[in-house]
């Protein structure tokens, strides 16, 4: 306390200064227009400027959640496009029991569900992503997965209770069936090891006319993913002396350096035809 009053003593004459400062803007700014209403700019100013860092802080800690609520979001509306659904080929009667329909009695074909990358390595010559969804989500194997931005990642090989792994595009065994869009000709997926960002399309006939800047897309082919996902860009078109077709270098569509969600994708009818097949060639 004896060292409170000493400082007032000390500084009385300072204190005593800035009081009367204090109070001659305090008059200035309440009895006189022009300078109020200059106040009132400058003060507004300022506030506003604070209040955009504040909310800018406060946005930054909430991306997570406003995240999580986006991708929920994409995985219903994933669900809903009309690609997903499939109407029987017959012009006599479609038969609908349990298979999902919607209100024009389409036969669902193609179900997303989001998912977690809890794990994912790009540097490996076999990598694999894991997700937090497993089998009591309504996972299992040979399911494609793509990523946020719609473009295919890989598919499920083994899954627990609630996690599954993923064999990724960047896996040597991995090979995904698809096509140029603009020629339609087909081709095989495959990475050779190098850049993650690379992948190749084989088998692709010199006949074709094939461009830099050329969408590759999935085929159709594949009981795993709907045709049409995005795969890459064409970046480099090899010509291969020994044999008829290019080898056709593709920037990949997904950042395998930087996956936070995927969506995996179900195929309700996918059983029929497999059954189907293995019918046949059991004769």
């Amino acid at each position: 306390m004896r060292n409170i009053f000493l400082f007032i003593r000390v500084y009385f004459t300072f204190i005593f200064f800035l009081f009367l400062m204090g109070l001659s803007f305090y008059l200035l700014f309440s009895y006189n227009r022009y300078h109020n209403a200059i106040y009132s700019t400058v003060a507004g100013e300022i506030t506003g400027k604070i209040n955009k860092q504040v909310n800018d802080v406060e946005y930054y800690f909430h991306l997570k959640q406003t995240n999580d609520s986006l991708v929920k979001a994409n995985e219903i509306l994933y669900s809903k496009l009309k690609e997903n659904y499939e109407i029987a080929d017959t012009a006599n009667k479609i038969a609908i029991d349990t298979i999902r329909v919607d209100s024009i009695k389409a036969q669902k074909k193609y179900l997303y569900m989001q998912a977690k990358v809890v794990r994912n390595s790009v540097s490996q010559p076999n990598n694999y992503i894991v997700l937090h969804r497993g089998s009591q989500q309504g996972i299992h194997a040979d399911m494609g997965v793509i990523g946020i931005n719609n473009a295919v990642i890989g598919t499920v090989m083994e899954v627990s209770k609630n996690y599954s792994v993923i064999m990724s595009l960047l896996h040597e065994q991995s090979n995904l069936s698809a096509r140029l869009l603009k020629s339609g000709e087909t081709g095989t997926i495959v990475w050779d090891g190098a850049d993650p960002k690379i992948l190749i399309l084989k088998d692709v006939s010199k006949t074709v006319k094939v461009t830099v800047g050329d969408s590759v897309v999935t085929s159709g082919f594949s009981d795993k993913f709907p045709p049409g996902l995005m795969v890459g860009v064409v970046s480099k078109i090899i010509s291969e002396k020994t044999s008829s077709n290019y080898v056709v270098s593709i920037r990949a569509s997904a950042n395998f350096e930087n996956l936070q969600y995927a969506y995996i994708i179900d195929n309700l009818q996918k059983e029929e035809p497999q059954q189907l097949l293995k019918k046949v060639k059991s004769k």
